[in-house]
């Protein structure tokens, strides 16, 4: 019955799909490059120049005319992004697709994102700079909506258009710093090994700080002589399945004159977030007197996260700090409606809501707060059990200032200026990426960072109840990792280990140090570097760290138990120098290898579920070198078994298995094991889950040169299956050079525009797979060479 009913469904959207198309012309669904259009906000004439790639470049007289025209541009080609990006953190999801989405509007109603919102809205200075040029873009958003065409999701979706508010804006804000959040999958998780498995069990996973790994380096600025199972699995898979943007991880360096062919500094960045179509970031150059700005920008937020002009440019990876704790809370034993804090004992919260839900009836839930935060006993439906477990979050807890840092950031002269209006960053933690025209290269660890008692065991579901809050339990700005103008003439970030100036470990959900090892080996080795040279590292293939897990798993292989044939593919695979190329078997091989290893060494302890939860953390990633090394661990024996086996044993099923899939899956021939069979990319579009529309909205798919936690970070996960389809990976390729600032480089996943009508809906999609580039990421006046509006 169930199919029948999702093959009517699918009907019923073709059919739609083909009413739409007979109703309504292609030409207006489409988004417009040229002719004109009046504004009645604007309070002097505009011009919009597009390039040959539909990025536009805005010049406007004033600042508000030119936010108030990229807004407009902005919701011409990603309104419905805009829409899905809004309605996340307001727990508005299944207004749009039913209730499937029901678990994950509870759950981010219950985050308390569009409470704290209203609480940071009711506090805004209407003078304020921000909230004016935010304003001013959303008139134009608003006046697209009232007199532009409507996109095709909307028809489809059966939703209407309304138009957005300040509100809007900081819930996507929200969303996006929710998505950095790494402890949701981790802490659940280690809790439940711990308390299930016992604490030996965690000694040989990679949960503290390696000093042997590769850290990101501390420098000062010297003065010139002048129980329960992962607490977000269903709204991980729920966003999955919209193919929503997840941000994961990313890279960026900076490398100072000293160490350039033409004296002057070379910026890179390349931010890792879950590919989807249309793709995160809306390119766009912004000129108006006194400002100038080209820009990525996420859909319904007014000022780019990642900008370049004449005088500096900055960019970010995720620093990956823990800033979500879990508490257990003790309810009175007879006054249910109470529990324990430090002052004694309190009332728990209760918070009504409504969810509106298509086609059905309004859904009304309530759930208790703490001091700590929302009860999840009850919204997740992972988190079993009478204990209540509350969830603290550093974005809600203190005052949301991050509008007010991106604005400092993006209207920043200089150096000192751009750092001033980093320590309003409070959340998500990124590493900011600067350098200028006047040689400086910086990075700086921007969030809010504690250096309490607890701070060493905040991956484990804590009891304390002291004052999270307290002022004095924070590190001052000054104190966060940061280099600045270092000796070593350059710096980096690629989401792993920083190191210390406060004396203290900063607790974090870092990645290993695979791509960090790689970055700076390239760096240390050159003092002539160009744009060429920048190029062909951020396409960068090759693995540092996977042929030494190679070399540290065969030791342990009992080649007695080997074919010949099985032999001759090993011996290959120690020869292996790291490439990951279209026409490499290695990696084919290599990561099916390490699937088996680990399922046969972690699965029969964790079990399904939670060996499923495993291999999406980036603790798993931790560990893998850690554990192809280890001579002795609890976690050899399998417990499902007898006998007591051993590592050689686990190294040697391993190996056999993954060899007689790839002979299965492709045939006994090695050289056929090539990783484009099984490396490939898609973006997907929400509605291109419909099979039948999915050649439509969809991009792709393609083989993809690249692999997991190299510099050209393709990123899959293992589910067994032996086939890698990627779904994170650079969100943008950039790289820009002050000696030749007009002449910067950059490239989109796909496209420009969301709109599936546009001429840019994916006309970038072959050059990013093949690694090249479009040279007008520029601040270059348009005015000969573009579409005029």
């Amino acid at each position: 019955m169930k199919r029948i009913k999702k093959i009517g469904i699918i009907v019923v959207v073709i059919l739609a799909v083909i009413a739409i198309f007979a109703g309504v012309s292609v030409n207006t669904l489409s988004p417009t490059y040229d002719g004109k259009r009046a504004l009645p906000k604007l309070l002097n004439e505009t011009n919009v120049y597009y390039d040959s790639y539909g990025i536009p470049h805005i010049y406007a007289a004033n600042e508000e005319d030119a936010f108030r025209t990229l807004g407009y541009v902005h919701a011409q080609d990603r309104l419905w992004q805009m829409e899905l990006l809004r309605r996340i953190g307001s727990g508005r999801l299944s207004e749009v697709f039913g209730g499937t989405m029901l678990d994950t509007d509870k759950f981010f109603l219950s985050l308390g994102i569009d409470e704290a919102t209203k609480q940071t809205v009711a506090e805004l200075d209407g003078n304020n700079p921000t909230v004016q040029l935010s304003q001013a873009y959303l008139d134009g958003i608003n006046q697209f909506i009232e007199e532009g065409p409507t996109p095709i999701e909307f028809y489809l979706t059966g939703i209407d258009k309304a138009p957005f508010q300040l509100e809007d804006i900081f819930n996507t804000v929200g969303y996006m710093a929710f998505s950095f959040a790494m402890a949701h999958k981790t802490d659940p998780l280690l809790t439940n090994i711990k308390d299930k498995l016992g604490p030996e069990y965690l000694d040989d996973l990679d949960l503290n700080v390696d000093p042997n790994t590769i850290w990101i380096k501390n420098h000062k600025d010297a003065p010139k002589e002048t129980m329960w199972n992962s607490i977000a699995a269903t709204v991980s898979q729920a966003l999955g399945a919209l193919s929503l943007p997840l941000f994961e991880g990313s890279n960026s360096w900076v490398i100072a004159p000293e160490k350039t062919k033409n004296g002057k500094v070379i910026f890179a960045n390349d931010p890792h977030i879950g590919f989807s179509q249309p793709a995160v970031w809306y390119e766009a150059h912004v000129s108006a007197p006194n400002f100038e700005k080209y820009g990525f920008f996420m859909g319904g937020i007014p000022f780019p996260l990642l900008a370049h002009d004449h005088h500096l440019a900055y960019g970010m990876t995720m620093f990956e700090n823990d800033d979500i704790d879990f508490f257990y809370e003790e309810t009175h034993p007879t006054e249910k409606e109470k529990y324990r804090t430090k002052e004694g004992w309190s009332t728990y919260e209760e918070v009504n809501k409504i969810i509106k839900i298509k086609d059905s009836t309004d859904y009304k839930f309530t759930y208790r707060k703490t001091v700590h935060g929302p009860i999840l006993n009850g919204i997740a439906d992972q988190v079993t059990g009478e204990r209540p477990i509350a969830m603290w979050w550093m974005f809600t807890q203190h005052k949301n200032e991050v509008m007010d840092a991106l604005y400092g950031m993006t209207h920043a002269k200089n150096k000192t200026e751009f750092q001033n209006a980093l320590p309003k960053i409070h959340a998500p933690g990124l590493n900011i990426m600067y350098g200028d025209a006047e040689g400086n290269v910086a990075w700086w660890a921007s969030a809010k960072l504690y250096k309490d008692a607890n701070s060493a065991n905040t991956k484990f579901v804590l009891q304390d109840t002291s004052d999270l809050n307290a002022p004095g339990r924070y590190l001052d700005f000054s104190q966060n990792p940061q280099a600045i103008n270092p000796p070593w003439k350059y710096v980096y970030s690629a989401n792993n280990q920083p190191d210390s100036i406060a004396g203290i470990q900063y607790p974090g959900y870092y990645l290993p140090e695979n791509r960090a090892k790689r970055i700076v080996n390239l760096l240390e080795a050159k003092n002539d570097w160009d744009v060429e040279d920048a190029k062909e590292m951020i396409n960068d293939v090759v693995s540092s760290v996977n042929p030494s897990i190679i070399v540290d798993l065969n030791g342990d292989v009992n080649r007695d138990e080997l074919s010949d044939a099985q032999i001759s593919v090993l011996d290959k695979l120690l020869d292996w120098q790291g490439e990951n190329n279209l026409d490499n078997t290695e990696p084919t091989v290599f990561h099916r290898w390490v699937y088996f290893f680990l399922k046969n060494t972690f699965a029969d302890e964790l079990g399904e579920e939670m060996f499923k939860q495993f291999l999406s953390t980036h603790l798993l990633k931790r560990t893998i070198a850690p554990m192809a090394s280890k001579k002795e661990s609890v976690w050899w024996n399998n417990i499902a078994t007898q006998e007591e086996e051993t590592k050689i044993q686990i190294v040697t099923a391993s190996y056999i298995q993954a060899y007689e899939s790839l002979v299965n899956d492709f045939g006994p021939e090695s050289g056929g094991w090539t990783w484009d069979k099984v490396h490939t990319l898609e973006h997907p579009h929400p509605i291109g889950q419909v099979a039948a529309l999915r050649s439509f909205f969809n991009v792709g798919p393609y083989p993809v040169v690249g692999t997991r936690e190299v510099i050209n970070n393709m990123a899959f996960n293992y589910d067994g299956d032996g086939m890698y389809e990627v779904t994170a990976g650079p969100s943008t390729r950039r790289i820009i050079d002050f000696a030749d600032i007009e002449n910067s480089l950059g490239i989109s996943p796909t496209g420009q525009s969301g709109n599936p009508f546009s001429e840019h809906y994916s006309d970038q999609a072959e050059m990013f797979v093949k690694g090249e580039f479009d040279i007008e990421k520029t601040c270059r006046i348009y005015r000969d060479k573009g579409k005029r509006r």
